[in-house]
């Protein structure tokens, strides 16, 4: 099962580890450049980076390590991961420890992981595996049979956490890889019918169970000049400082937003605004080039590999990161509301980036063994 084949070597994809590494350093200067003291006379140099830079080595062993078995083994273990993850949400819920207005972590002593980062992988393997035992297009019924055995459950548990960005990842997830695997047209029209209708009745639903602060984000996404030093500062500031990168930046380690704290999440969610700040319009379609390769390499691993599970398993793991990816940088764009949704390899986070390595292993099994041989 461990067993390492001089194959892999030959076929290994080393285009898209390449791409990830080469973000993960532009994640880790960045993070730097964010959270440095912009005077001698504060205390030292904040750790965030180097912290990043222990969880970057971790990610790449564990990646090692998903690489060395075939990504088939996940299909046969598809329900017990599934039951695991819905397991540590749960555990989330009652015992979880809270953070910024949410309850989303679970700790170990001195150490402290969020579940659902881990959790939208396991969900993945579970629907791509599902979604693999049918060679027929869905109906009405097997959509809502895989809604509501496989997908409402963790939303229902993400949501109420609250982490209403992950719980809007995982619903276009379910949707985008349903689309994959074939909808009839009925299906799809009922769907889109259903859901004009239902839009105001299930936005009133969804606005009651917000929080306060949740709230005020979509505020400030609809009129960022409502409150501008207040629910919409976070906008405002992350345009400001994108906007003034101009067309090639003030350099690196000149910024003012990150270091001088006018931006918040600085090294988090709005880390691409203090990229952009430093480098510009230039810098900017560089590192957005890095991730449309990434994601039109996910695509092309999908259409190349040798089965249907890992077909539509490389499909999901590329939907996941094109959403995150499209979200973020909407949010600093002020194009989309804040929902707290980091950007993958970029973003400081050892759990968010250490789930993101191994989808990316698991992305490069795939490619990887496309070929018969391999089973």
């Amino acid at each position: 099962m461990f067993r390492i084949d001089r194959r892999l070597i030959r076929n290994f994809d080393w285009l898209t580890l390449s791409i990830v590494i080469l973000i993960s350093i532009i994640g880790i200067l960045t993070i730097f450049s964010a959270t440095r003291q912009p005077s001698a006379g504060d205390a030292g140099q904040a750790s965030f980076y180097i912290k990043q830079i222990v969880w970057l080595v971790i990610s790449i062993l564990a990646l090692i390590l998903f690489i060395s078995f075939d990504y088939i083994w996940l299909g046969r273990i598809a329900l017990p991961v599934y039951v695991t993850g819905l397991i540590l949400l749960l555990i989330v819920l009652i015992s979880g420890r809270t953070g910024m207005g949410a309850q989303r972590w679970i700790s170990l002593g001195p150490l402290s992981f969020q579940p659902s980062e881990f959790f939208k992988l396991m969900f993945i393997i579970m629907l791509a595996n599902y979604y693999s035992f049918s060679r027929e297009s869905l109906g009405v019924t097997g959509l809502l049979r895989v809604f509501f055995f496989i997908v409402f459950v963790p939303f229902a548990l993400l949501f109420k956490q609250p982490d209403l960005g992950t719980a809007i990842v995982v619903l276009l997830i379910f949707m985008s890889v349903s689309l994959a695997k074939g909808l009839h047209k009925k299906v799809i029209i009922m769907v889109v019918v259903i859901g004009i209708i239902s839009l105001p009745f299930l936005g009133n639903i969804m606005w009651t169970g917000l929080k306060d602060y949740q709230k005020n984000r979509l505020i400030a996404f609809i009129d960022p000049q409502v409150d501008p030093a207040g629910i919409g500062y976070h906008i405002n500031q992350s345009k400001i400082a994108v906007g003034s990168g101009e067309f090639l930046g003030k350099g690196y380690l000149k910024g003012t937003q990150g270091p001088f704290r006018f931006l918040p999440e600085k090294h988090t969610d709005f880390i691409f605004a203090v990229f952009a700040e430093e480098w510009g319009f230039v810098g900017s379609v560089f590192l957005l080039s890095l991730y449309l390769l990434l994601i039109l390499r996910g695509l092309d691993t999908a259409g190349k590999a040798k089965d249907d599970f890992g077909r539509l398993l490389a499909l999901g793991i590329t939907f996941m990161f094109s959403i995150y990816f499209f979200v973020n940088v909407g949010m600093t764009l002020g194009i989309m509301p804040v929902v707290g949704i980091p950007l993958p390899f970029m973003s400081y986070g050892g759990t968010a980036l250490l789930s993101n390595y191994i989808s990316i292993a698991v992305l490069i099994n795939i490619r990887t063994r496309r070929f018969s041989l391999f089973y």
